[in-house]
């Protein structure tokens, strides 16, 4: 009996200590895994900031120049919004802030969006997304050309009912087999456009106050974001 009994010990401290060993190498895996994950997440952030607005175009430092917004319904994005300046001889001549498409087909999709002072697109990148692979990733500029379509942009060009897909009267191309993913971004571009429309003159303020380094954090109250409106379709 006694016998027994020392075995079921060593047995149940064996089984302990595997349980420990394992459950660290797991905590420690997962760790390390994110950690890769967010410095690959920044690196491909950093690259579509300088394909949107790129350093032939300014000559600052512009993943430390930010001006931190306010949290918005319109961005979809959760917490306050770092924008991204650039400036030439220290003056403002463009900002790329991040947006989130929610209604895509398989779920959120990650923006960036490049907006001159005077409100025209300079271009949109997706930095993430979860589309079907062969048909809603085509919004990827490694799988065509389309996110490029809205270089040169703004509110009035198209006309408003026109920001949309072709299939819904619009001029942005729809992807064979997926309508779905490209409105999904058209509005959140839209939406950006929007946000910015109605912000320009305090946006602009701020950035003309912070020729250099980390610019300041807008207060709500400096926003007139709840009165945005957006047509729906």
């Amino acid at each position: 009996m006694a016998t027994m009994i020392q075995s079921i010990r060593r047995s149940a401290i064996g089984l302990g200590l595997f349980a420990v060993i394992t459950g660290g190498t797991i905590a420690v895996t997962q760790a390390l895994t994110d950690e890769r994950i967010a410095e690959q997440a920044a690196r491909a952030e950093a690259k579509a900031l300088f394909e949107i607005i790129p350093e032939s175009a300014h000559d600052n430092d512009m993943l430390r120049d930010t001006l931190i917004l306010p949290a918005s319904d319109r961005l979809a994005v959760e917490g306050k919004v770092t924008v991204w300046v650039a400036r030439q001889n220290g003056q403002p001549v463009g900002m790329i802030m991040p947006a989130v498409a929610p209604d895509g087909y398989s779920g959120a999709i990650k923006l960036l969006v490049g907006i001159d002072l005077e409100g025209t697109v300079l271009g949109v990148r997706v930095i993430g997304h979860k589309e079907t692979p062969g048909l809603g990733d085509r919004i990827e500029t490694r799988k065509s050309d389309w996110v490029k379509d809205f270089e040169g942009r703004s509110l009035g060009n198209p006309a408003p009912r026109e920001w949309n897909v072709k299939k819904n009267g619009g001029v942005f191309d729809q992807f064979t087999g997926a309508t779905i993913t490209p409105r999904a971004v058209v509005k959140a571009v839209q939406k950006s456009l929007i946000y910015f429309r109605k912000n320009q003159q305090v946006i602009r303020a701020q950035l003309n106050k912070t020729p250099l380094g980390q610019g300041p954090e807008v207060t709500p109250g400096d926003l007139t974001d709840e009165s945005l409106n957006l047509e729906q379709s």
